[in-house]
């Protein structure tokens, strides 16, 4: 089982509009619900590439039933989430199909009170024993510690679970420091831990701080990994244009069923990409298109850094 770690859970609605323009009244094409937040989108990928999966964070009010109602219809993937009394988030994607465009607006999240963390942390503590890896991906909603990720990674390197990283901020700086089997900065994010805007440069210094390996997303142009097994590039084989909305959250499935599957790093960052790519195809939010998936996971170009130089 791979248990996967939202925090700040949503309830991704995405809305098509032929041209999106400010100040004006839009009709909208197509409406699409589908459960949400980083790692319920990394845990729905999993499933679909034959996994089986563990959901765990937070939900509550009539979003967050509307988030778990919709969690049972995946097969493979088991609801683990804490209730809460705030109600979960929503997150908004607009689709401007004339561009290619998407706008993306991103509630806050529910303020969780002490107790209800207490609560999660023994749920986190329970379901890690039956882990084969763990995901904590996302934001922190309000009221967690902001070393919460910190601990997180502790627990799970104390029991010997692999675990990989996605957030940004200062979550993630201090969630690096606890020396996690993985981390998956965008370009941004890198920036902001290292100081550095040159990638080769920033995911070394990342590594430093205490990842075991860093995989740096740079958005069309793909992943850039330093591990300690090598240093690697991997990037579609053509720009495409859709949703980016769960493209990385597609890339850290790949990395991560990858990893249980004991796949080489090559193969890892061609599955991530591939996956990512056929995310930002797919019409809805956190999904991916299979057929686009089959047919780029063999085009990915993954590249050698180290003997490239």
């Amino acid at each position: 089982m791979i248990l996967t770690v939202t925090l700040n859970t949503a309830l991704d609605i995405t809305y098509r509009v032929r041209s999106l323009r400010p100040h004006t009244s839009h009709r909208v094409s197509d409406v699409i619900e589908r459960p949400g937040g980083k790692g319920v989108n990394v845990a729905r990928v999993l499933a679909a590439l034959g996994h089986e999966v563990t959901v765990t964070g937070f939900a509550g009010g009539a979003t967050g039933r509307a988030v778990r109602e919709r969690l049972t219809q995946t097969p493979g993937l088991t609801d683990a989430l804490v209730p809460v009394a705030g109600p979960t988030r929503r997150t908004i994607a607009v689709v401007d199909e004339l561009s290619g465009d998407t706008t993306q607006l991103n509630e806050p999240g529910p303020q969780i009170a002490p107790a209800e963390w207490g609560a999660f942390l023994d749920r986190y503590e329970e379901l890690l024993p039956s882990a084969s890896a763990v995901a904590l991906s996302g934001s922190l909603p309000p009221g967690v510690p902001v070393g919460a990720y910190a601990g997180l990674v502790r627990a799970a390197r104390s029991a010997c679970v692999p675990v990989l990283l996605d957030t940004s901020g200062e979550p993630l700086r201090r969630g690096v420091a606890a020396r996690p089997d993985i981390i998956k900065p965008n370009a941004d994010e890198l920036a902001e831990l290292t100081g550095s805007h040159e990638p080769s440069r920033a995911t070394q210094d990342a590594r430093r701080r205490g990842a075991h390996a860093v995989v740096a997303s740079l958005g069309a142009e793909g992943l850039l990994a330093v591990t300690p097994d090598g240093h690697w590039r991997a990037a579609p084989p053509t720009r495409l244009h859709g949703n980016p909305t769960g493209a990385g959250d597609s890339a850290v499935a790949g990395l991560l069923s990858g990893l249980v599957e004991h796949l080489s790093w090559p193969d890892r960052l061609a599955r991530a990409v591939a996956l990512s790519a056929a995310t930002v195809r797919a019409p809805a939010a956190g999904e991916f298109d299979p057929a686009a998936y089959e047919e780029l996971r063999e085009r990915v170009a993954v590249t050698d850094v180290v003997r490239a130089a």
